[in-house]
Formats: structure tokens, C-alpha cells, sequence
């Protein structure tokens, strides 16, 4: 009696799971992730060391980032494989600077201007740098970082600020009644603009959204606000690697809250004006 040879997979036919039809994740498609019932349009797809990941975002602004995995989401509510979009040429049209400025192609650095803006923190100049890098080095204007802004006045009067020599600053937490506020009054030259944002840490200057977390913790005072914030995300605790993840989120100014977008934009225009400002 001959034996009969059977393959490795016994699975009858009719429960095999059927491949799902590939879709290219293009932007505006309205999905829904298979697992949580998550419903909403693609923002973006990127690709990670674990593998390619799509953003979706509901009808509350939510952000939600998902793995492509295969037949991991529902369109019309049959199962989809969401896949990365073809590349396409560049879309016809003025392009644009990550700060939403006309982009200058082939325009080379302007010689850098005696006016400077000083910002408080090595993020905040990476921040700054991310959105309006390009911006600045067409119009010539350095921005330089301070370790906190607790000797502003001497540093005012070191720089020597003047008509073509002006200084802008951007202040972390800079509200009525705090240290911050106190200092920026007691600078006023006219040739000095100190402005500020709200934010205890210009972290929070990037909309939670664009991070993947539905808004900024609060943390306890006397606590360390960035470690802090890292235990109350659960992130592990190393602030730097946690700014990485954070300014990779930042790709143009809509990643950004208007409180920092504002400051910013008068900081320049002021640095690069024909008219000097009032002082802080």
C-alpha cells in the first residue's frame, strides 16, 4: 500500500486566511486599525528600525501612530495591507521653508549681521534652527543659546546692542510675576527685544499631537520637569534621547504651538528691521 505524501500545511483550504488587498497610505485616507477601532485619516508614513508605521488622526485632531502590518486595517470594512505611498515628483508651486516662508532656490548664506538672537537652552537653538533655519541664514541672523538668563543684564551690556547691532531674546516661561518676567523688566534698551513663550520648557512649545501623546503631563513642583515628564510618559529617563524623539516629531511650523510661532517671527523681525522696537 503506497503512503501518501502530504505538504507541511494541513489547513483546509477554506481557513486560510486570504491575503488583503494592498493600499498606498495616501494622505487624507480614512482607515480604521483593525486592533483598537481607532478610526482616522492618514497623516503621514515614515519608516522605523521596527518597520514602516502609519499616523492616523481622528476626527478630534487625535494622533495615533500604528505598525503597516499586514491586514491591520479596515477600509469600508473589509481588511487592507496599508502600504507606503509611491514617490511622486514635486508637486508644482512656490515651495516653502519648514517656517512656511517662500523658499530661495540657490540662495547662499547672507553674511552673518552683528544682531543676534540669544535663546535660553541648547533645545530651544535646535528648535529654533529646525523651523526657521533657512530663513535665518538667507537674512544673515545667528542665533546663539544661553544656560539660563539669570546675568541677562550683563549679558546685554557685553553684547552692546545698537541701531545696527540689535538683540533679540526668547525666554522660557515667561509669565507675569515669575523670575523670568522680573529679569526681562529690568533690561530697556531699545536696541534689545526679550520676548517669551508660556511654557515652563519649550518641549511643550510642540504640540502634543505631533509627539503621539495626548498632551503634555503635569509635573509636581520640585521635581525635575523633563525627567519628570520622561516617567510620567513612561519614557526611560534620559532627556536627551527623549528631545531626540521630540524634535524628530517638528517637520514645519504646524508642528508648533502659535505661543512660540509668534515670538519667534517678531524676534527676527525685529533683528532684521529697518526700525529699531521697543524694549522688553
Amino acid at each position: 500500500m503506497r503512503s501518501r505524501q502530504y505538504g507541511p500545511d494541513l489547513t483546509p483550504p477554506w481557513k486560510k486566511q486570504q491575503p488583503a488587498p494592498e493600499v498606498a497610505a495616501e494622505p487624507d485616507l480614512v482607515v480604521e486599525e483593525a486592533v483598537t477601532g481607532f478610526c482616522g485619516a492618514v497623516i503621514r508614513c515614515e519608516k522605523t528600525a521596527e518597520g514602516p508605521t502609519v499616523t492616523l488622526e481622528d476626527r478630534f485632531g487625535k494622533h495615533r501612530v500604528f505598525p503597516m502590518t499586514p491586514r491591520g486595517f479596515l477600509l469600508d470594512g473589509k481588511p487592507v495591507t496599508l502600504v507606503r505611498p509611491a514617490t511622486r515628483p514635486a508637486a508644482r508651486g512656490p515651495a516653502r521653508t519648514a517656517s512656511g516662508s517662500l523658499a530661495v532656490p540657490g540662495a547662499r548664506a547672507r553674511v552673518a549681521r552683528a544682531g543676534r538672537i540669544y535663546v535660553e537652552g541648547r533645545h530651544d537653538a535646535e528648535l529654533v534652527e529646525r523651523v526657521w533655519g533657512d530663513d535665518l541664514r538667507i537674512e544673515g541672523v545667528v542665533v546663539e543659546y544661553l544656560e539660563g538668563i539669570d546675568d541677562l543684564p550683563a549679558i546685554v551690556r557685553s553684547f552692546s546692542p545698537g541701531p545696527d547691532a540689535r538683540l533679540g531674546v526668547l525666554v522660557d516661561h515667561l509669565v507675569p510675576g515669575s523670575k523670568e518676567s522680573r529679569i526681562a523688566a529690568s533690561v530697556t534698551d531699545p536696541d534689545v527685544l526679550i520676548v517669551g513663550h508660556p511654557y515652563i520648557d519649550v518641549w511643550e512649545a510642540v504640540k502634543p499631537s505631533s509627539v503621539g501623546i495626548p498632551a503634555w503631563p503635569s509635573v509636581p513642583r520640585g521635581q525635575d520637569w523633563k525627567t519628570g515628564v520622561c516617567r510620567a510618559l513612561g519614557w526611560p529617563e534620559n532627556t536627551g534621547a527623549a528631545w531626540q524623539r521630540i524634535l524628530g516629531s517638528v517637520r514645519s511650523y504646524k508642528d508648533l504651538e502659535p505661543a512660540l510661532l509668534g515670538r519667534v517671527e517678531e524676534l527676527i523681525d525685529f533683528v532684521t528691521g529697518d526700525t529699531a522696537g521697543s524694549g522688553a
